[in-house]
C-alpha cells in the first residue's frame, strides 16, 4: 500500500473523476508541520474547475472523504488535511517491507524492456581521473535504479581507444619506451611517454609526421602497429579493472571507438542513399533544422565522432533492440547529442525517440575545472585509496576490536566518494573535498552506512527474528519513520523519471535522520512488552537503508 496513492484514489472518487489521477497525485503535498496532518491537498485549482471558493470546496470534501485509513480529515483555509490511522498504516507498511525485503520498492515500469547505458568511457593509456568519476557513478546508479524498475540493462563502456594519439604513443614507445616499465606501471609510463612526445615534437616537428604514419599503419591493420595498440589497450583495461573492482562496478561491453571502425563506411553509405550528404569546403555534412550542420567526413576523408556514434547507435539497436538508450556524458557534449538524435530521426529511425543524453556538471578543484594538460589532474585511484586509509584510521580509533577492518574501510571509503557525488543533482558542478566526503555526520555516505550498522546492532542485541515479528506502533516518534518508509517506491519512480540518483541519496539521508531521531527519543531495547514491536520498525529501516544504498552503488556494513 502507498498511502499517497490511496489518498489519490479516494480524492478521485470524491471529485467524481473530474480530474486525472496522475494530476491529483502530483498536487498532494507534505504539510510543513505534523499538527497540520500527514498529507495535504490544496483546493485552489479546483476553484476554477467547480467555480466555487477553494475554502468551500475543502469543507465540502471533508464530508465525503470517508475511509478506514483516515483518523481525521479537516479543512484549514483552502487546504484539505488528512490524518491517517497510524495503527492500520504501520501494520500495512511494515508487513510490506518485511515480507518483500530487498524487493520492496521494485517497479514494473521496465518489464520486458531493454535499456542500454553508455557511461564511464575513459581514454586508454591515460589516467583514470576524478573527472571520470561522475559519468561512472551516475551511470552505475541509473543502471541499478532501472533494474529495480524492471528493465533489462546493458552496461556499455565506450572506451576512448582510437585516434591519432596512438600514432604518437607508438612513436614515443619505440624511441624511449621499455617493456618492463610499461608492464609495471602501464598508465603512468604511457602518460610519461605521451607527454615526452609533445615536448620533443616541439623541437623536432618530423615526429608528428612519424606519428601520422604509424596511425595510418594502425588504420590499415599493420600487424606490428595493431600488436602494440592492443597491448596498450589490454594493459590499460587491467589498470581500470582495479578501480572498477574497488567500486564494485561492472560492464557488459567494452566496445570502444575502435570497435566501430569497420562499421562507419556503412553509415556513410546509408546517408548517401538517403540523399542526406552535402559537400561543404571538401567535407561531407548533413544539414539539420535549428542546429548547426553535422560533420560526417573531413576534407581528408577521415570520419568523426558523429559518424562513430551513428554507427554505435545503429549497432546497439540491431544487437540489443533497446527501448531506451542513455548516454551519461558531461554537459559540454549537449550539442553533439542533439545533432546525433536529430540525424537519426532524419534517417527515419523511430527508435531514436528512446535515446536520451544524461548530462552532468563538472568536478571542480578550488573552483576550477580539473585539467590533464595543466597538471591539475586528481587521480581517482589515489582518492579512493586515501578515503579507504582515512576510514581505516577512523575505525581503529572508534572501534579497535572490529573484525574485518580493511574490508569495512573499503566499503566506507569508496562509499564516501560515490555518495559525495550522487547526493548532488547531476546538472550541478561539484567541488572536490575529501574532508567533506568522510564526515560521519550530515549528508554523507558514512552517516547513512553508520545508521544501517546501528540498526543491525540493535537487532542483534534484541535477538530479533523476522519470522516472529510483532508489528504495531506505540511510540509517536516512530510515525515519521513509517511515513518515510512508505515513500520509498515513489522515490524510485521519480528518480527514474528524472534520471536523477540524488533523489535516492536524499531519501536515505532522510530515513537515516528520522531513524536516529527515534533512536535518541525511545529506549528501544528497554521495554520487554514493546521491544519486539520497536525492533520490527528498526528491521524495516535496515532493509530499506541497505537497498537504498545498494541502488546508489554502496555497500551497507553490518558493523562499523
Amino acid at each position: 500500500m502507498n498511502i499517497k496513492s490511496e489518498f489519490t484514489e479516494i480524492l478521485f472518487e470524491a471529485l467524481g473523476g473530474k480530474i486525472d489521477k496522475s494530476k491529483l497525485f502530483l498536487m498532494i503535498e507534505n504539510p510543513k508541520y505534523s499538527n497540520l496532518g500527514d498529507l495535504a491537498f490544496p483546493c485552489f485549482e479546483l476553484g476554477k474547475l467547480f467555480r466555487k471558493p477553494p475554502q468551500k470546496i475543502a469543507h465540502e470534501l471533508v464530508q465525503v472523504m470517508k475511509s478506514p485509513l483516515f483518523e481525521k480529515v479537516e479543512a484549514i483555509g483552502s487546504y484539505l488535511n488528512v490524518f491517517f490511522n497510524k495503527e492500520k498504516v504501520t501494520q500495512s507498511v511494515i508487513e510490506q517491507v518485511i515480507s518483500q525485503k530487498e524487493h520492496y520498492g521494485n517497479l514494473s515500469i521496465g518489464t520486458n524492456k531493454v535499456m542500454t547505458i553508455d557511461y564511464s568511457s575513459p581514454n586508454i593509456a591515460k589516467p583514470f581521473s576524478m573527472g571520470h568519476l561522475r559519468s561512472t557513478v551516475i551511470g552505475n546508479a541509473l543502471a541499478l535504479i532501472s533494474e529495480k524498475s524492471g528493465f533489462r540493462v546493458l552496461r556499455i563502456n565506450h572506451l576512448g581507444d582510437w585516434g591519432t594519439q596512438f600514432g604518437k604513443l607508438i612513436v614515443a614507445y619505440k624511441l624511449w619506451g621499455h617493456e618492463e616499465e610499461v608492464k609495471q606501471q602501464p598508465i603512468k609510463e604511457l602518460l610519461n611517454l605521451y607527454v615526452r612526445f609533445h615536448e620533443e615534437a616541439h623541437d623536432s616537428p618530423q615526429l608528428e609526421d612519424e606519428a601520422r604514419a604509424w596511425f595510418k599503419r594502425l588504420e590499415n591493420a599493420d600487424s606490428e602497429a595493431v600488436a602494440i595498440w592492443k597491448w596498450f589497450r589490454d594493459e590499460s583495461l587491467q589498470e581500470f579493472a582495479k578501480i572498477y573492482d574497488l567500486m564494485g562496478i561492472h560492464f557488459d561491453s567494452y566496445n570502444g571507438e575502435a570497435f566501430y571502425n569497420d562499421k562507419m563506411d556503412n553509415v556513410v553509405q546509408i546517408l548517401k542513399e538517403l540523399d542526406l550528404l552535402q559537400e561543404s569546403e571538401g567535407a561531407q555534412i548533413v544539414s539539420l533544422v535549428g542546429l548547426p550542420p553535422c560533420l560526417i567526413k573531413k576534407s581528408d576523408g577521415t570520419t568523426l565522432y558523429a559518424t562513430r556514434d551513428l554507427a554505435a547507435a545503429i549497432y546497439r539497436q540491431e544487437t540489443y533492440q533497446f527501448d531506451q538508450s542513455l548516454y551519461v556524458v558531461g554537459n559540454e557534449q549537449t550539442l553533439h547529442f542533439k545533432q546525433l538524435f536529430a540525424l537519426l530521426e532524419k534517417m527515419g529511425y523511430k527508435w531514436q525517440q528512446g535515446m536520451k543524453h544524461v548530462g552532468f556538471g563538472m568536478m571542480l578543484k578550488d573552483g576550477k575545472k580539473m585539467s590533464t594538460r595543466k597538471g591539475k589532474i586528481v587521480l581517482l585511484e589515489e582518492v579512493l585509496n586515501d578515503a579507504i586509509s582515512l576510514a581505516l584510521e577512523d575505525i581503529k580509533q572508534k572501534n579497535p576490536n572490529l573484525g574485518n577492518k580493511e574490508e569495512i574501510a573499503r566499503q566506507v571509503g569508496t562509499g564516501a566518494v560515490i555518495f559525495h557525488d550522487l547526493k548532488n543533482f547531476r546538472q550541478n558542478d561539484i567541488e572536490f573535498s575529501l574532508e567533506d566526503m568522510l564526515k560521519f555526520e550530515g549528508e554523507t555516505g558514512p552517516y547513512v552506512q553508520y545508521s544501517h550498522a546501528r540498526a543491525a546492532s540493535l537487532l542483534r542485541k534484541g535477538n530479533f527474528k523476522a519470522e516472529k515479528a510483532e508489528i504495531g506502533i506505540q511510540d509517536k516518534a516512530a510515525w515519521s519513520i513509517i511515513m518515510t518508509l512508505n515513500d520509498f517506491p515513489e522515490t524510485i519512480k521519480k528518480s527514474l523519471e528524472d534520471l536523477d540518483p540524488s533523489q535516492i541519496a536524499k531519501y536515505v539521508i532522510d530515513l537515516a535522520r528520522v531513524f536516529n531521531k527515534y533512536y535518541g527519543a525511545v529506549r528501544i531495547l528497554d521495554d520487554d512488552n514493546l521491544t519486539q514491536q520497536r525492533l520490527s520498525i528498526v528491521y524495516a529501516v535496515k532493509i530499506v537503508l541497505k537497498e537504498g544504498l545498494r541502488i546508489l552503488g554502496l555497500q551497507a556494513p553490518e558493523e562499523m
